[in-house]
């Protein structure tokens, strides 16, 4: 996990542009470095280091002697690098596994490159031998990245949309700042004023195709075509193992988020029992959050005298967590209700992990629900087919909810998340079963993943079908939810006339309650004019609710009522 920032073609001077770069600086507190373009003089790069592999030679831009004419700053993990060596002949001159960007460049142009790499990325590329700009985001966006062009040619890149809105430009008083979509890669041409043209926006995988990688990938190939329940259990525990395996590489203690939900449990199970085979000497941490006696603590404390790590409990109050919202929205830089609402637990316990640990790299569950159609209303989809075309659409947006949380609450203390659920291989195989393989079964959610684990005694029967909980209400009592409090909160600072007119003040996305008005006053004071960085609000379907916690669908019971 890093923060990087490019500009091309800055028509203002660089050291006050690169003050921009600054507000990226938690991502990476191990190191800063800013450096020009030889012959570019209005083009530079910016990055911001967390040093989890090579010490020595990971600072960035990337540049090799066998490519002096290419630049590179990516924030991210390629999974595969060593794969890709033995496979392609490479000769690597670091340790760093970003560096396989390079020759795979050189090897077979972009669109290789971006269709190749197994893992996280968001990627700058700087060819100034052919006059070209590259930028390539993963799948599902679990590394974050926005842009900025101007129509006269000016390009500002960043981890963060935090770096590029108060970019000086000459012919713009505000640039319109925008996420790069997942999946996608795009050519630039560079021209020797520094300025650059878009040539083309490709998407080089959807999360439905078998990635190309998979072809150098260590896991053997699987039976396929076979839908038999034996094989496709069997098929689901190796890949997601083989997730969980690749994503050790590290040269940082690994510890990992632990809810006591299905999810997080599983990935804390797996994770330990991968730890012990390749004899990492030191214990896994686990770390749970909640309010006194919520359901996360007391079943987070459960799988971790099960499982065996060393467990951290974070408990906070309702004070602590409404203090928090204002630089939880700022980290976010969004304004949706849920995001908002789930963030503040995982935010508070970041924070913690930082202050008082030395786990850096932190696995989580997200991206399963989506998978595996783990929300309550997914009970209510009209067909397999209805709840199939929904878990995709979920993993298309990913970067505008859970990811973005995931990746801006840990990032905001200079962790770096893995998230072995959204392992291109495995999500591609869970999306090409049966779609009457996947959905809800005897009134239980994730019903194949959970049926696939049943034998492996990696968990105790009681957590492997708890229920869902979502993370916003599991961290407080199962009396009064978090969403509850917040609501409590925030009718005292919000007045009624106010709501009536939100639609005025707020035509985009106009907020229905006093807590989205609320959160989204906050957003337009460090981001004003920017709400279309979120398309609509996150809210379940096939249901009628008018709020997105799965406490106010009928379908929820919490465990004290059964």
């Amino acid at each position: 996990m890093c923060g990087i920032w490019a500009l091309f073609g800055s028509d203002e001077c660089l050291s006050v542009q690169c003050l921009s770069a600054m507000k990226i600086a938690h991502r990476g507190p191990d190191a800063f470095r800013f450096e020009n373009v030889n012959g570019f003089t209005n083009c530079c790069f910016g990055f911001h280091r967390l040093a989890v592999v090579d010490q020595l030679y990971g600072m960035q831009p990337i540049r090799v002697k066998k490519f002096p004419y290419l630049w590179l700053c990516y924030n991210g993990e390629i999974y595969n690098f060593k794969q890709l060596q033995k496979q392609f002949g490479f000769e690597y001159q670091t340790l760093v596994d970003g560096e396989v960007i390079l020759h795979l460049y050189n090897r077979g142009g972009i669109e290789q490159t971006a269709s190749m790499l197994d893992g996280v990325f968001a990627f700058i590329l700087l060819d100034t031998a052919n006059r070209k700009v590259f930028l390539a985001r993963d799948t599902y966006g679990v590394r974050p990245l926005f842009k900025v062009l101007t129509d006269d040619g000016f390009l500002g890149v960043c981890s963060e949309a935090k770096g590029l809105i108060n970019l000086k430009h000459s012919t713009s008083l505000c640039p319109k700042v925008e996420p790069f979509l997942p999946g996608h890669y795009e050519v630039l041409d560079l021209k020797p004023s520094g300025k650059v043209t878009s040539v083309e926006l490709v998407k080089f995988h959807s999360c439905k195709d078998e990635p190309l990688h998979a072809a150098c990938d260590t896991v053997e190939t699987l039976p396929s075509g076979s839908f038999d329940l034996e094989t496709v259990k069997s098929n689901i525990r190796i890949l997601f193992e083989n997730a969980v395996r690749k994503r050790l590489m590290a040269h940082r203690r690994i510890g990992c988020l632990l809810s006591g939900g299905l999810d997080s449990s599983l990935v804390a199970a797996v994770l330990l029992k991968l730890m012990k085979e390749i004899n990492i000497n030191y214990p896994l941490q686990t770390f749970a959050i909640g309010m006194e006696n919520s359901p996360d603590l007391l079943a987070a404390r459960k799988v971790a005298a099960h499982i065996g790590s060393e467990h951290h409990e974070v408990i906070f109050n309702s004070e602590e967590g409404i203090q928090a919202i204002e630089e939880v929205i700022f980290s976010l830089e969004t304004y949706d209700i849920t995001t908002i609402r789930a963030s503040i637990g995982m935010y508070l316990v970041s924070k913690y992990i930082r202050k008082k640990t030395d786990s850096v790299v932190i696995f989580s569950g997200e991206g399963s629900d989506e998978l595996t159609q783990g929300y309550i209303y997914f009970h209510k989809a009209p067909s397999p087919e209805e709840a199939a075309e929904e878990s995709e659409r979920l993993l298309k947006e990913l970067y505008l909810f859970d990811v973005l949380r995931a990746d801006r609450t840990t990032a905001a203390h200079g962790l770096e998340l893995r998230v072995p659920f959204l392992d291109h291989r495995f999500t591609s195989y869970y999306l090409s079963l049966p779609a009457e393989l996947r959905i809800p079964k005897n009134g239980v959610e994730k019903y194949l993943l959970r049926q696939s684990f049943e034998d492996s005694n990696l968990l105790p029967k009681e957590i492997l079908w708890r229920p869902k909980e979502a993370f916003s209400d599991g961290i407080a009592s199962v009396k009064k939810s978090w969403f509850s409090i917040l609501q409590d909160y925030i009718d005292q600072q919000v007045g009624d006339l106010l709501l009536e007119k939100a639609a005025e003040k707020y035509p985009f996305n106009p907020p229905k309650t006093k807590e989205s008005y609320y959160y989204r006053q906050i957003f337009e004071k460090h981001y004003s004019g920017q709400s279309n960085w979120l398309p609509h609000y996150w809210m379940p379907r096939w249901v009628k609710a008018t709020d997105p916690s799965a406490r106010t669908l009928k379908h929820y019971k919490s465990a004290t009522q059964e």
